[in-house]
């Protein structure tokens, strides 16, 4: 099987973000974001995900957590997407459930190319750690926004707001773990015959098929942030 893997490299005045992944992995991670519960987050994604990552952020957390979330996810998203390549052989597909004690969370992919992200959390507290609660969620959108996801992500119950947190990253890791796997047929899941991303940059560092390696530096500015 060949190797789906990916590098990204983004640097601007706000952060400087390095993601290595690997879709076909063992949750093997080395995360660093300077952010302890957004580690703690990526890390159990990673791993219930079966993808291998590495994540390095410098970020301007003496500012706020905004930037570095939002950064760390718009790189994330470029690597599953690049990753990804074409999507030939792909499930395409993937949903999932996961619970955390008394939280229960549900999360519903598409790999189909359109970013969209319906994220709803239930969140109350302020923060959990340093990581502020409305963050996450905006997380999950710049993945979703970057990679080409259509995403449906919901807590459906729960009490602590760390359960529900972790609980709808391990549905999400799972749900793409289910949509990343290799359904045996070589043609790409679609009756348009693409699942390029809609909004995909014309570049040559581009992966246009799975199977390569991918590597590529988006410079300040490439990726539109929005406020």
């Amino acid at each position: 099987m060949n190797t789906r893997t990916a590098e990204v490299n983004r640097e601007t005045s706000e952060s400087n973000v390095s993601v290595q992944l690997r879709l076909d992995g063992c949750g093997n991670t080395q995360i660093s974001t300077g952010i302890g519960f957004l580690d703690h987050m990526l890390i159990a994604f990673s791993r219930h995900a079966r993808m291998d990552l590495s994540i390095s952020c410098r970020g301007d957390v003496e500012v706020d957590d905004h930037h570095t979330v939002e950064d760390c996810g718009i790189v994330l998203g470029r690597a599953l997407a690049l990753a990804l390549g074409n999507r030939a052989g792909i499930q395409r597909f993937g949903y999932a459930y996961a619970p955390l004690d008394e939280a229960l969370a549900r999360a519903v992919v598409d790999l189909s190319g359109r970013s969209s992200a319906d994220v709803n959390l239930g969140l109350v507290r302020e923060k959990l750690g340093a990581l502020s609660c409305e963050n996450i969620p905006h997380l999950f959108r710049s993945v979703a926004m970057s990679a080409g996801i259509t995403l449906h992500l919901d807590v459906l119950k729960g009490d602590n707001d760390h359960h529900r947190a972790e609980a709808a990253f391990k549905a999400f890791a799972l749900a793409m773990r289910e949509a990343i796997a290799l359904s045996g047929y070589g043609d790409v899941p679609s009756t348009k015959g693409t699942l390029d991303r809609v909004d995909a940059e014309d570049t040559t560092s581009q992966n246009p098929s799975a199977g390569l390696i991918a590597e590529m530096t988006i410079p300040e500015g490439n990726l539109a942030r929005r406020r």
